[in-house]
């Protein structure tokens, strides 16, 4: 009877396990991502603009609460104003508008730049460079304006600026957001070339890349290993002096 009863329990922990995991996934947004990505190039377009519009709405609505005292500081349209002054007025209220303006124009903003994005993913392969960033931005930005009304009476022209604006500072970010963030694939190089650095053999680290000798791989170097990637006999012997120092330590230690 005992064994009877003790038997379901690594069982019954098991499918615990699994539920977990599978909630936690979920929340996390994994499976939902995974499920998106496999349907058609429609759906998944549809579904990423309309999740990411659900997002800019919430976002607006409460950059609308945030800024009630802006909003409520604007002045009110004077009789007799000129064009251009009711232009900036209505920049001004379509910038600093209540939470429902806000969402609507966030929502409008995000997910109209989510949709874009993701439809040159599916068109070009899965690439995403600038060239998509910055349509993408030129897009949003467009159809901001156009639906915000801070185009004022000169409708295409100021969303064709409002676009090229947005495509400008996306571009760049993403552009800055490159030269800032090191390759993926120099994080397994980081004690390799802060050696080489030390030693002043900077112009060798291509060469480290590209005989793969990382990290992991530097207590194992010899001198046919340097040679193989084309290091000159001087640097071998520099970079191996430099090994052999810097694992003394260790062995006195065991």
């Amino acid at each position: 009877m005992e064994a009877a009863s003790s038997h379901p329990r690594p069982h019954f922990k098991q499918h615990f396990k699994g539920f977990n995991s599978t909630l936690k996934s979920l929340l996390q947004g994994h499976a939902f991502n995974a499920w998106v990505r496999q349907q058609s190039a429609p759906v998944e377009i549809a579904v990423t603009t309309f999740v990411n519009a659900i997002q800019g709405a919430a976002l607006g609505g409460l950059m609308g609460v945030l800024t009630a005292d802006i909003r409520s500081s604007l002045p009110t349209q004077p009789p007799g104003m000129s064009p251009q002054g009711l232009a900036s007025l209505q920049q001004a209220q379509a910038l600093a508008g209540g939470p429902l303006i806000q969402a609507r124009n966030f929502a409008v903003m995000t997910g109209v730049n989510s949709g874009i994005s993701c439809a040159m993913r599916r068109m070009r392969g899965g690439v995403e460079d600038t060239q998509t960033s910055v349509v993408a931005a030129f897009g949003s930005g467009a159809m901001f304006s156009l639906v915000s009304g801070a185009g004022g009476s000169n409708v295409a022209g100021n969303a064709i600026m409002t676009g090229v604006f947005f495509a400008v500072i996306q571009g760049g970010m993403h552009k800055l957001g490159k030269v800032v963030q090191p390759p993926s694939d120099d994080m397994y190089y980081i004690n390799g070339k802060s050696m080489l650095q030390s030693l002043g053999l900077e112009r060798y680290e291509k060469n480290f890349k590209k005989g793969l000798l990382t990290d992991s791989t530097l207590h194992l170097l010899n001198d046919s290993a340097l040679r193989d990637v084309k290091i000159p006999p001087g640097p071998r012997l520099l970079i191996l002096d430099h090994i052999k120092r810097d694992s003394k330590p260790d062995l006195k230690a065991v």
